[in-house]
C-alpha cells in the first residue's frame, strides 16, 4: 500500500475557555491508503500541528512531517517505524513534530490493522485484551463543595475511580486544599480509589507540593499527579524521596526517552503516556515495557475522545495489572461527536478495548460537520492547507 492522502481536520466547541480542559478542541487525522481509511486525534493545538504538516522547510533538520509520509509504502510495522525515524530526522527542529506525527501514526496502525483482520495490540505484541478500570477524570470545583458533588456524581455512576485535578488546587492556602482532598474523600466513599492531579501547579517547588503530602495521605490518595513540570526531574526524584504517595507524571512526554528519565530520574510510580503527543503508539509501547522491567505502573493519558482513548489503551491493554486507565468522564460535546462508536464501562464498571480490526474506533465524519473549521494557509499565493472535504 501507499500513503495516498493525511488530512487533518479541526474541531472546536463554539466558546473555547481557558479551563484546563483538553477536550474543547481536537485535530482529527484521516490516512488514506490502498482500500483503508485509519484515524488518529493529535493532543496539541490544532493550527500549530497543522503548519507542522504543511510548513515550508527552513533547512534540511526542518522540514514538513507531511514530506515524511506522504508517498511512503505501508505493509508492516516497520514501514511505521521507518517513517517515524525520517520524521525524527528531517524535522528534528519542528518541535511541534511529534504531536502532529503522534495522530498520523495512530492512523497508520489503524490501517495495518485492518488490513491484517487484527486489532493493533495484538501487532503490538499482546495474547489478549484485559478489562481496564476506569477513572472518572474531572477538574476541581471552584469550591470544596463543587468538589463534593462531582466526586458523588462519579460514584453515583458506578465509578470505583475518580481523579480531581487542576482548578483552584495549588493556588491557594495548604489549607483550602486538604478541604478540597477530603471533600473528594467524602464524595467517593472509604472504598473508592482517589487520585489527585496538580496540573503542574508548583513548577519545581518542592517544599509547597510538599506541605501538601499530610492530606493526601490522610484522605488515602493512591498518586499525586504532576506536581511539577514536565521536565523537572530533579524535583521529582528529591519529592519522590519523601512521600509518602506515588507520584504521577508523564503526560508532557513527546517523546520515550523523556518518560524513561520520568521513571528513572523522577521516580514516579505510575508513569502517564499520551499517545497524541509522545509520538503514536510504538513508542507508548516501548514506555510499557520500560515501565514493567522498573516495577512502574503504565497509565494512559486521555482527557479527550474516545477515539483517542481506544488508541491510548492499545500498548498496554495486555498488562493484567496495570489495570487502571484515565476515562473522559465529561467531555465537551466536539469530543463525544468525532468518533463512530463510544467505550462504555459495563456493570463491573469497567471497559474492554472492541474486539474489532485496526483500532476498533473509527471517526465520525457526520458527528464531525457542526464542529468543522474552515482553514486556509496560503504563503506567497499559493495554498499549503486548505480544510479537506468529511
Amino acid at each position: 500500500m501507499r500513503i495516498e492522502a493525511v488530512d487533518l481536520f479541526y474541531l472546536t466547541m463554539p466558546e473555547v475557555t481557558d479551563a484546563g480542559d483538553g477536550s474543547q478542541d481536537a485535530l482529527v487525522v484521516r490516512v488514506r491508503a490502498g482500500e483503508y481509511t485509519g484515524w488518529g486525534e493529535c493532543e496539541a493545538s490544532p493550527l500549530v500541528s497543522i503548519a507542522a504538516q504543511v510548513c515550508p522547510m527552513s533547512h534540511g533538520a526542518c522540514r514538513p512531517v507531511g514530506a515524511s509520509v506522504l508517498g511512503q509504502g505501508l505493509d508492516g510495522p516497520e514501514d511505521i517505524a521507518r517513517m517515524r525515524d525520517l520524521v525524527k530526522m528531517h524535522s528534528m527542529d519542528l518541535l511541534q513534530a511529534a504531536h502532529t506525527w503522534s495522530g498520523i501514526e495512530m492512523a497508520l496502525w489503524d490501517i495495518l490493522g485492518q488490513a491484517r483482520g487484527a486489532p493493533v495490540w495484538r501487532l503490538l505484541g499482546y495474547d489478549k485484551a484485559y478489562p481496564k478500570t476506569p477513572y472518572a477524570s474531572m477538574l476541581f470545583g471552584d469550591d470544596p463543595e463543587g468538589t463534593l458533588q462531582g466526586a458523588k456524581a462519579a460514584r453515583a455512576q458506578n465509578y470505583r475511580a475518580v481523579k480531581m485535578g487542576w482548578g483552584p488546587y495549588g493556588q491557594g492556602s495548604v489549607a483550602l486544599d486538604a478541604e478540597h482532598v477530603m471533600a473528594a474523600r467524602e464524595g467517593l466513599g472509604p472504598e473508592g480509589i482517589l487520585l489527585i492531579d496538580a496540573g503542574q501547579i508548583w513548577r519545581e517547588d518542592v517544599a509547597a507540593a510538599a506541605a501538601r503530602l499530610p492530606a493526601l495521605q490522610e484522605a488515602g490518595a493512591t498518586w499525586l499527579e504532576e506536581p511539577f513540570t514536565g521536565h523537572a526531574l530533579d524535583a521529582y526524584g528529591t519529592l519522590a524521596a519523601q512521600s509518602p504517595v506515588r507520584l504521577a507524571g508523564g503526560e508532557a512526554a513527546h517523546n520515550a526517552e523523556m518518560a524513561r528519565h520520568l521513571i528513572d530520574y523522577g521516580r514516579v510510580g505510575f508513569i502517564q503516556i499520551d499517545c497524541g503527543r509522545i509520538g503514536g503508539l510504538a513508542p507508548a509501547k516501548e514506555v510499557a515495557d520500560h515501565a514493567v522491567a522498573k516495577g512502574v505502573t503504565y497509565v494512559n493519558h486521555t482527557f479527550t475522545s474516545h477515539l483517542a482513548l481506544a488508541a491510548s489503551l492499545q500498548p498496554f491493554v495486555g498488562l493484567e495489572e496495570h489495570r487502571i486507565c484515565e476515562y473522559p468522564f465529561t467531555p465537551k460535546a466536539v469530543a463525544l461527536a468525532l468518533s463512530d462508536r463510544h467505550i462504555l464501562p459495563d456493570a463491573n464498571g469497567e471497559i474492554v478495548l472492541p474486539d474489532a480490526p485496526g483500532l476498533g474506533i473509527a471517526g465520525n465524519p457526520e458527528g464531525m460537520r457542526d464542529y468543522l473549521v474552515d482553514v486556509e494557509i496560503r504563503v506567497q499565493g499559493k495554498v499549503l492547507y486548505q480544510t479537506p472535504a468529511l
